[in-house]
């Protein structure tokens, strides 16, 4: 059955998606003080989309309820909710008033997430048209942890920037995560692409 329970999961994470969405865009960081409770509302929002990215994948196989449907919608709704947070942190809600952005998230880097994801999916797409299977790798869930993880780190540390070690260690902490982020994304993609080099070098018929 398409809308099994690991399905509904997967559908609800998507609606968490456009909530999340719908509450960061009202962030302004020239507003700090008193749009502060929008990123930890953002947090609590992305950090349960996070966990159910793990729940229902666990139930289908716990359940024996992998479905086509699923596997579709799945990365997906993944690639929607990590694209769009990044894309936000990089955006004008999160620039100072001294022009600079407090997330670290440069477009460039949105770029390369965004380009990542089009070309898997692009394989992925081929490849199960042909009938094939496309499961993802181990390098593509590491990438998925570690974009949550930063998303994470991002929205706590720019709402709570005194807290624990500073504003400075805060900084700094945000700035390794997002590049390890970035250099964990390229390393899937090109994973992805040793992974399909059949597919690629292959010679059309005549």
């Amino acid at each position: 059955m398409p809308f099994n329970l690991p399905n509904q999961i997967t559908i609800s994470r998507l609606v968490l998606a456009v909530v999340f969405f719908s509450v960061i865009g009202f962030y302004q960081e020239l507003d700090h003080e008193q749009d502060r409770w929008l990123l930890d509302v953002s947090t609590v929002l992305f950090g349960i989309a996070a966990i159910t990215d793990w729940l229902d994948g666990f139930l289908a196989r716990r359940r024996n309820q992998v479905t086509a449907f699923g596997r579709i919608l799945d990365p997906f709704v993944d690639k929607v909710l990590i694209c769009g947070a990044f894309a936000y942190f990089a955006g004008s809600g999160f620039i100072d008033e001294s022009g600079e952005n407090v997330t670290g998230v440069r477009m460039w880097m949105v770029m390369v997430i965004f380009g990542r994801e089009l070309l898997v999916t692009g394989l992925r797409g081929f490849t199960e048209a042909r009938g094939g299977h496309y499961a993802a790798s181990i390098s593509g869930k590491t990438k998925m942890v570690v974009q949550s993880v930063t998303a994470l780190v991002i929205l706590i540390t720019v709402a709570h920037r005194e807290v624990v070690f500073g504003s400075a260690f805060n900084d700094g902490l945000r700035e390794v995560l997002v590049w390890m982020t970035v250099a964990v994304t390229a390393f899937s993609m090109v994973s992805y692409l040793w992974r399909s080099k059949s597919i690629l070098l292959e010679q059309p018929g005549a």
